[in-house]
Formats: C-alpha cells, structure tokens, sequence
C-alpha cells in the first residue's frame, strides 16, 4: 500500500513537471520581447552579402544599417516580429525573407531535402541487399556441370606454349 502512494506521488510530480514546462514552451514567446536581432535574423539584407540584416559583415551596409533603425523605431511604436516582418515582406516580396514560408509552393523548400534523403537511402538499402543477394560467378566458380568443355588438342597446344616461354 505504502509502494502505491510514493508511485503516485512520483507519476504525479513527473505530470507537474512536464505541464510546467509545456506552459513554460506556450507562455514564453508570448511575455518574451521583441528585439532588433530577433526581428533582423528574419529579413535578408539586400546588399549583395547574402547574410540576413543582423549578420551583415559590411560596417557601413546602406541597407542593414538604416533597416536596424526602422526595426528599433517599429518595436518602440509595440509592433512584434509578425508584423514588422509582414511590413517588410509586402515592401520588398518573398526575397526580404530569410527563409521560405510554410505555405504554398515554399513547403517544397522545406520538404525535398527531407525526401531526397528518405528517397536515396532508400536506394542505398536497396542496392546494398540486391549486391548481398547476388553472388559472383568469378569468387564461387564454376561447378562441375557448369564447366564448358575444352578440346584435349587446345589443352595440348597451351601446355607446349607455356613451357616453351618459361
């Protein structure tokens, strides 16, 4: 009876746990501020680097620079990341972003990678039980009622040859 209690109080604690930090995982993004890096590791800089706004590795970036600047000035105003990011997507199109969305013809994007391998190391196992499965005539030989039939005369005339080279 004694044992029963401490597993419910164990299995109790560990369901306590566990929806802490579940609503510890849902409540978070919600209280957590937005930042300028948080919302600039979002957006692609337009310079020509190929980093995002946050990353651009060029000190004076005529594009990353001044775009810090109006991040700042939109968090200031209460806008979140969703909502800066969209400003930015319908000024500069899908090419502002970072990464592709989750929608439409995007989900290829995040997809194919996945499938690409699924697909080729589906190819690998498969190829790798066909070579297990066949075994080579040269390593096994060939058996008695396999053997082709040579001529005596051929077989006479091979060994002549050998022992005339050596």
């Amino acid at each position: 009876m004694r044992a029963s209690f401490i597993q419910r109080i164990g299995v109790a604690t560990i369901v306590f746990i566990a929806m802490g930090a579940l609503m510890l995982a849902i409540t978070r993004p919600i209280f957590a501020a937005t930042t300028v890096d948080d919302v600039s590791q979002g957006l692609t800089c337009q310079c020509g680097c190929g980093l995002t706004v946050a990353n651009c590795n060029h000190p004076e970036c005529s594009f990353s620079v001044p775009m810090r600047g109006e991040i700042s000035r939109m968090i200031d105003k209460g806008m979140d990341r969703p909502e800066i990011i969209g400003v930015y997507r319908a000024k500069f199109g899908e090419k502002i972003l970072s990464s592709p969305t989750t929608e439409g013809f995007n989900i290829l994007a995040w997809v194919m990678p996945f499938l690409a391998l699924l697909i080729g190391g589906g190819f690998i196992v498969m190829m790798l039980g066909r070579w297990r499965r066949e075994t080579p005539s040269i390593v096994s030989g060939p058996t008695d009622g396999d053997a082709p039939e040579i001529d005596p005369e051929l077989r006479e005339r091979l060994k002549d040859e050998i022992h005339r080279k050596l």
